[in-house]
């Protein structure tokens, strides 16, 4: 006991010492967030306060390592695992440190996520059984890709919820402090392997409350400092690690359920925003103001009450989680679904979640891709068609049979003589009238290849039967033919069907 609160004491009194000099490192070499379309405060703020985050809670850790007591025995028996945890954790700090200082593209930081965790996996750190009501469910291969899923997951679920002054500090320390209480008294159930996985687990979760809790003087609104990607990225990947390592050997489902309740809010709202962004066609990762922390503040809430808010619901909802450990039965399970629906209620309560709203983004996306295939069959069938017409009345023909198929209204050719006559010519569909309402236009020069001191150019005109994007697509691929079919002169006694105006 006296080396978990020197832990965690040890690294809060780092993390004290240590913060102060990062933000007047970070403001002499300029690294500070300034005040933007997405920002909630209106002053450049140092944005690399994670350095101390990770370098007050490594320094604890790593000393654990070259003890001469129970605990040092106890990393002696899990070193490979431990310094593989230290060595990818760190590897995730450093590529957000760089995305901080310089900016990195999304993929690098999750290529970086992932191999860190496959390395886990390849030493022994993973998902491999689960245990539920008494009973162990296998997952064999499958337990690889789970515990993927959860490290990365996690991690970036963290990494979205650094939105407000203090907020993923605050529930990042709540789930810290959750963890240690679990493993904590996990140890004292436990033998062999799992009882020192739970201790690891406790001594990691410790010294990152410890750090958190020194960093959050600095970082509660008004925050002098931001953890940045280097902070947020390096604590959600280091908690889904020893989380896992948790249960590697133990099976038991609490350790994972534990850490998805405290951190349940960011994973909630990374799962929303991620689907919401889906629904909307943009990147799953693009930036935006729709997160949950900022519903609250449209909603009236000033940024401290906000971030209680959360505090508030994680505290309650990891409060009634640490029920579980009476037992380990059904009585568990309801409790962790009840939860889990307390905070769906509470995203629904906020405004966040609209099931009718997304079923119907989703019926239109759905439609918008049977549109896209449609048009992509059809270009294909014209390409061919363009590619085989070998004299002007064929090219022609082919223009008409692309306006028909991708409902243009009508196709003008407007010829100009030397002489500076001008004649027109008209193309309409043969068959029903089109809704000239709505149409989008575009004029196309076409190559002069026949007749000198003549000039044409190709007028089409696109129904817009929806959307103004699918009608500019369908002009994107009539340009397209135009580009890759090149033809001379339309002609003015072949005109096939057009017609003069």
């Amino acid at each position: 006991m006296l080396t978990y609160i020197c832990v965690f004491f040890g690294s809060a009194y780092l993390a004290v010492f240590i913060t102060p000099v990062v933000i007047r490192l970070a403001k002499r070499i300029g690294v500070v967030d300034r005040p933007g379309i997405r920002s909630v405060h209106t002053l450049p703020i140092p944005r690399i306060g994670g350095v101390a985050i990770y370098g007050s809670s490594i320094c604890l850790i790593v000393s654990l390592l070259f003890l001469n007591n129970r605990i040092g025995d106890t990393f002696s028996n899990v070193r490979v695992q431990v310094i593989t945890l230290l060595c990818a954790a760190t590897a995730v700090f450093v590529i957000g440190l760089i995305d901080d200082l310089r900016g990195l593209p999304v993929r690098f930081k999750f290529m970086v996520e992932l191999l860190g965790a496959a390395a886990l996996c390849l030493v022994g750190v993973r998902i491999g059984n689960i245990g539920i009501g008494g009973h162990t469910i296998h997952l064999g291969w499958l337990g690889v890709p789970v515990t993927l899923l959860w490290i990365v997951g996690v991690t970036n679920a963290v990494n979205m919820s650094d939105g407000l002054d203090g907020l993923a500090a605050g529930v990042a320390a709540i789930a810290c402090g959750v963890i240690a209480v679990f493993a904590i008294h996990s140890s004292s159930v436990h033998t062999g392997p799992a009882r020192d996985n739970d201790i690891i687990m406790a001594l990691f979760a410790l010294a990152l409350l410890g750090s958190l809790t020194g960093f959050l003087f600095f970082n509660f609104n008004p925050a002098k400092v931001f953890m940045g990607d280097c902070g947020s990225l390096f604590i959600g990947f280091t908690i889904a690690a020893a989380s896992v390592m948790c249960v590697s050997k133990s099976a038991a489902l609490i350790g994972l359920a534990l850490p998805a309740l405290a951190l349940g809010i960011p994973i909630f709202d990374t799962m929303c925003s991620m689907t919401r962004r889906f629904l909307e066609r943009r990147s799953p990762f693009a930036a935006d103001r729709s997160h949950f922390h900022h519903r609250l503040i449209e909603m009236g809430l000033d940024q401290r009450r906000a971030v209680m808010v959360i505090y508030g619901a994680t505290l309650l909802a990891t409060g009634l989680g640490l029920l579980s450990l009476v037992g380990n039965s059904i009585f568990s399970l309801v409790i962790f679904a009840g939860l889990l629906f307390a905070i769906l209620f509470l995203f629904r309560l906020a405004g966040f979640m609209h099931l009718h709203a997304a079923m119907a983004r989703l019926q239109e996306k759905y439609q918008r891709s049977c549109t896209r295939r449609d048009e992509r069959i059809a270009f294909d069938q014209l390409q061919l068609q363009f590619r085989q017409a070998q004299d002007p009345h064929q090219w022609r023909t082919a223009v008409c049979e692309a306006a028909k198929k991708m409902e243009f209204a009508w196709i003008a050719v407007k010829t100009t003589f030397e002489d500076g006559r001008v004649e027109e010519e008209l193309w309409r569909p043969p068959e029903g009238k089109p809704d000239l309402s709505r149409i989008v236009t575009m004029t196309i020069p076409l190559a002069n290849g026949h007749e000198p001191g003549i000039s044409q150019q190709l007028e089409i005109a696109i129904c817009v039967n929806g959307s103004l994007e699918a009608a500019g697509r369908r002009a994107t691929l009539f340009g397209r033919l135009m580009d890759e079919n090149p033809s001379g002169l339309m002609g003015r006694d072949r005109l096939g069907t057009m017609r003069v105006k």
